[in-house]
């Protein structure tokens, strides 16, 4: 294997060396070098107390420093490249973790031995260490072997390595997304078993690791191991409650299955860095697994054996505002995604009949700076095996796309107002600011909306004869 890679590592171990102290680097840098993986933020452990080690780094780390984690035994610095690449390392004393049943966060004690931190890690696979600048590689539980298998498996006995951190079973999920591995049987029968546990982990570090579960290669992968660990019953009940409903076409075995699909078939739809949707996009990939959230609550058996799911937009998208508020989703992120599942069934009506310019508009409109994710979403969620039905919502998603940059060109739809604005409003109406100005403006936007621009005397006829209207 070839160390070099970070020569930066080989020269702070030499520093910790000359004053005495230990130094290896752990943890998922060491993974990433056995998998040849380049990584640039690399965490050690070491023999040596913060206060002992902080001039040390200070030294090494000359363009920056942090302390954030001092309580914990943690201190980071970084240093620049010539080529302008960061290095980030954080060394954290030697620690033997003693964690509360009931607490959130860990009591932090130093320990001994670099194998005795080892000890309490999550996954063997994890539990790894280099030590430097010798460059001796110290694996005690097997954890390259695991590797090379796919499996995670925890240094010690599964139910105390989830009992001490419950959060670690929300790691074990993730990184079946991120590494693609599959989770040891003991380890997975003690999620299940314990699955309960992670009701004391913060929202916030839930949030966190679904997060990266989703931005990762193989999302679908995490989230069914999500669902059959029964996690996902306790941090996303949602997604697990879509396998109890048959989707209404009978294509697929149940709500979940088509969801996955249309996970997938959403990532295949994200651009590169230039694109309107970058991959990996959050708000697409929320979006894409939450669409249909609101058919457990909505499904109807109708006459004849059919299953309807009326409303179930409406319904998803206030349950899908519930879920991500919960978990402490950013509010932008929240809303976006909230919105896409409201207007994620809009599209369909294209295809029975092609909309005017005057709906065209409104589509733009009210999908905002969405309305590129929202096509994706679109395209995603028709997976009909009938190769017809395909091609013929595929046509009609192109034509329209078509249309609205032909009316880009001709008019600017983020910047669609009406043609008269409110103080306008008030002084041909000869009206005072009410709720009658709002219902006025509201009404000049739709007729905006329906019409493109107009002449100013129309819009200002259009007013007048709205008002006399209504003065009736």
């Amino acid at each position: 294997m070839d160390f070099e890679v970070w020569p930066e590592a080989i020269e702070l171990g030499r520093l910790f060396k000359e004053q005495g102290y230990e130094l290896a680097l752990v943890g998922g840098p060491v993974r990433d070098l056995l998998l040849h993986r380049r990584s640039h933020d690399l965490d050690f452990c070491s023999s040596a107390k913060p206060e002992q080690f902080e001039p040390i780094l200070r030294r090494w780390g000359h363009d920056g420093f942090w302390d954030m984690g001092r309580k914990f035994g943690t201190l980071g610095a970084m240093r620049r490249r010539a080529d302008g690449t960061e290095v980030k390392v954080e060394v954290t004393t030697y620690r033997s973790d003693t964690y509360d049943p009931d607490s959130r966060k860990p009591e932090v004690n130093y320990g001994d031995t670099l194998e005795g931190d080892l000890s309490r890690r999550d996954f063997t696979v994890n539990a790894m260490a280099l030590r430097v600048p010798d460059l001796e590689f110290v694996d005690p539980f097997g954890g390259a072997n695991d590797l090379a298998k796919g499996v995670l498996r925890t240094p010690v006995d599964p139910r105390q390595s989830f009992d001490d951190d419950p959060l670690r079973m929300m790691r074990a999920v993730r990184f079946v997304a991120q590494l693609g591995f599959s989770i040891a049987p003991d380890a997975a029968d003690a999620i299940t078993s314990m699955r309960d546990r992670i009701e004391i982990v913060s929202a916030e570090r839930v949030r966190d690791e679904l997060t990266k579960l989703l931005l990762s290669d193989r999302p679908r992968a995490g989230l069914e191991a999500l669902v059959d660990s029964g996690l996902a019953d306790i941090v996303f009940p949602e997604i697990p409650a879509l396998q109890l409903q048959i989707d209404e076409h009978h294509r697929h075995k149940d709500v979940f299955e088509h969801t996955m699909m249309v996970l997938e078939r959403a990532i295949a739809l994200e651009t590169g860095p230039d694109g309107p949707v970058p991959a990996p996009d959050l708000t697409l990939r929320l979006a894409a697994v939450m669409h249909d959230i609101g058919k457990p609550k909505t499904r109807r058996f109708e006459p004849g054996g059919k299953v309807s799911f009326h409303h179930h937009d409406a319904v998803g998208a206030k349950m899908t505002r519930k879920r991500l508020k919960a978990l402490r989703f950013d509010h932008h992120l929240v809303e976006d995604v909230s919105e896409l599942v409201n207007l994620h069934l809009r599209f369909h009506g294209y295809v029975d009949e092609p909309w005017t310019d005057s709906a065209v508009r409104r589509y733009v409109k009210d999908s905002g700076h969405l309305y590129e994710r929202l096509n994706r979403l679109t395209r995603a969620d028709a997976t009909t095996q009938n190769k017809r039905k395909a091609a013929i919502f595929a046509h009609a998603m192109d034509e329209m796309e078509e249309r609205v940059r032909e009316l880009k060109k001709k008019e600017d739809f983020d910047a669609i107002r009406p043609d008269v604005d409110g103080n306008e409003i008030m002084a041909l109406l000869g009206l005072e600011p009410g709720p009658m100005i709002g219902r006025a403006y509201k009404h000049m936007l739709e007729y905006r909306l329906d019409n493109g621009p107009v002449d100013h005397d129309v819009a200002v006829a259009e007013l007048k004869r709205w008002y006399a209207e209504i003065q009736q």
